[in-house]
Parts: structure tokens; C-alpha cells; sequence
């Protein structure tokens, strides 16, 4: 992979969407929540995400309260963000799990652990894969991760950073083993945006990409 392409990528995004300058605030007092808010994204998009959290959250103010209305109702709650019957299920596994583990619904005590073993322990809780392991720990732990959804996926090929087979699982780690921690939040950001707004997966604006001197689909 190409890590003189990458920090072309994030330089050149930088100087449009600043959000490395000006950093977006996308963290939560406990990483729990974000675990869960990610949770409720997954295969759906930001909106349906959001609208389900905030129900679920104004029903049901604390995990206890999650836990005591059960299943059923927590499927109704978060039924905007799909599969709510799957990711109900995975919910209320996640906390009983963490309850167990630390005694407490908060992911607290675990922020203070090395980055390892916090992504060793998110890993294994049912239904998180990478994207939502590194999404908890960049956005409220403030640890080294670099999420990479299909945004950042598709750009990163199209600029070829990585192959065409490359996953986005190792177009993640890459992306961390080269990015400092300063430049990780602002720059996943700043990526996600430009491929919503300009390299999108269908009808880019390449006339309008300043990337394009260096894309592999433009030349």
C-alpha cells in the first residue's frame, strides 16, 4: 500500500474541510454510549442511526432501564435504524456482558486500559466488528484508530492507496500504522465528507476533485 498517497489524501482534504484545524466533537462522557450508537449504524445510514438512538435514549434514559424493559420493547425503540430485532439482541448482550465484566453499564474503567487490549475486548463483544471497535475508541477514547467505512474505502482505492481487493479491515490498519493519533479524527472526517460531497460511488465530480491529479480512475 501507498503511504505517500495517503498523506496526500489528508493534506489535500485538509486544506477544504479543516476538520483536522477544527475537529469535530463526535465523542460521548461514556464510550458505552458510542459503542452502542454504533452499533445501531450498522447497514443503515446516519440519520435512521441517530433517530434510533434518540428515541431509545428518551425512553430509556439509563442502560438499567434498557435492560429492564427487555427485548421486545428495545426492538420497538430502535426499530428506524433496521434489523432491530438483530441489533436489540446484540444490545442487550453487550450490556449484560460489560455489566458483568466491570460491574457497572459504562465502559469507563476500560478507556483507561492500552489501546490493545481495549480493541482485544470491544472485538469480542457480539456483533462489533473493526469499523465499530475503532469508531468507539478514535471518537470517545481519544485512542489511536482509524475507522474506515465505504467512503474511505473507495477513495482510498480510487487514489490507489490500496488494491482494488484490499478489505477495509487493512485498509485500517494501514491507515493506523502511518496516521498520528493528531491527524486521525479531522482526517477520517475530512475523507468521509469528500466522498459524500465529490467522490462519490456513482456520478463523481472528478472536474471538481482535488485529488484527481493522482486518482487512478481519473488517468
Amino acid at each position: 500500500m501507498n503511504a505517500e498517497k495517503v498523506f496526500f489524501i489528508l493534506d489535500e482534504l485538509e486544506k477544504i474541510y479543516h476538520n483536522e484545524t477544527v475537529p469535530p466533537e463526535l465523542g460521548h462522557d461514556d464510550p458505552l454510549d458510542g459503542l452502542i450508537l454504533t452499533v445501531l449504524s450498522q447497514n443503515t445510514n446516519d440519520k435512521n442511526r441517530d433517530a434510533a438512538f434518540t428515541k431509545l435514549k428518551t425512553l430509556y434514559p439509563t442502560w438499567p432501564d434498557v435492560i429492564k424493559a427487555g427485548r421486545a420493547k428495545l426492538e420497538d425503540a430502535v426499530r428506524s435504524a433496521g434489523l432491530a430485532h438483530t441489533k436489540a439482541g446484540r444490545i442487550i448482550n453487550i450490556l449484560q456482558i460489560i455489566h458483568e465484566d466491570f460491574g457497572e453499564y459504562s465502559l469507563e474503567k476500560l478507556a483507561h486500559e492500552d489501546s490493545g487490549k481495549v480493541r482485544e475486548y470491544l472485538r469480542a463483544l457480539p456483533g462489533v466488528g473493526a469499523k465499530t471497535v475503532a469508531c468507539v475508541m478514535l471518537f470517545d477514547m481519544k485512542m489511536p484508530a482509524f475507522p474506515v467505512d465505504t467512503h474511505i474505502t473507495r477513495i482510498s482505492k480510487r487514489v490507489g492507496v490500496a488494491p482494488e481487493k484490499t478489505s477495509p479491515e487493512e485498509i485500517s490498519r494501514f491507515y493506523e500504522s502511518i496516521v498520528p493519533i493528531s491527524r486521525c479524527l479531522g482526517g477520517h472526517v475530512n475523507i468521509i465528507e469528500h466522498g459524500r460531497e465529490i467522490c462519490r460511488a456513482r456520478n463523481p465530480k472528478c472536474e471538481a476533485c482535488v485529488l484527481s491529479t493522482k486518482c487512478d480512475v481519473r488517468n
